[in-house]
């Protein structure tokens, strides 16, 4: 029995995706996968998404935003965070997240390593999201700076290796928190050293 064509809603196409990507892989999922997950139509899922890439972009933004933009969210609202900690904080639990999701969701890390390198709109919104967050909290901080968007922009470039998923294949090395740890700490002399 086919389901109500008009009920349903991207959320459930979106959701019928990422199932049919854990059980088959990115490069194998194709619009028919999804609408027979659905049991629906591949017309069906047509109307709402123009083609795969857009669906793999609409699966990677929605996956985005549940798994790293709502956590960092968490961290960017706590308020016993202060000063640069803060942000070191905000970089750490990236890392963190991304790592995880790296070993945990390997499927799904795959689409979205995918989609990074093919829609850079959704990454520059991705990334534009947490550089107001990042921003945010170095103006509230006790660092006394001129820009702190471009501080902002500083910082994630310069920790880029430990979040960026084209690096993805160092996160297993045994001395990446150290290194992690290294670098934080040359960042944050050079910056308390303005202070």
């Amino acid at each position: 029995m086919k389901k109500n064509v008009e009920a349903l809603s991207k959320d459930q196409i979106l959701s019928a995706t990422e199932e049919t990507i854990r059980r088959f892989g990115v490069d194998k999922t194709s619009v028919t996968d999804v609408a027979k997950t659905l049991n629906v139509s591949h017309g069906t899922i047509y109307r709402h998404f123009k083609s795969k890439a857009e669906l793999l972009e609409g699966t990677t933004e929605r996956w985005l935003n549940e798994t790293i933009i709502v956590p960092l969210t968490v961290v960017y609202e706590d308020r016993s965070l202060q000063g640069i900690d803060a942000v070191k904080t905000y970089i750490q639990t990236l890392s963190e997240l991304k790592r995880s999701y790296a070993h945990q969701e390997r499927e799904l890390f795959a689409v979205y390593t995918k989609v990074t390198e093919e829609a850079a709109d959704l990454v520059e919104q991705h990334i534009h999201c947490m550089m107001k967050q990042m921003s945010k909290m170095i103006e509230r901080s006790d660092l006394k700076v001129h820009d702190a968007n471009r501080l902002a922009q500083s910082i994630f470039f310069a920790t880029i290796r430990f979040h960026h998923p084209s690096h993805s294949h160092e996160w297993d090395s045994p001395t990446i928190h150290q290194e992690f740890q290294d670098l934080w700490n040359l960042l944050a002399q050079g910056l308390l050293s303005k202070n």
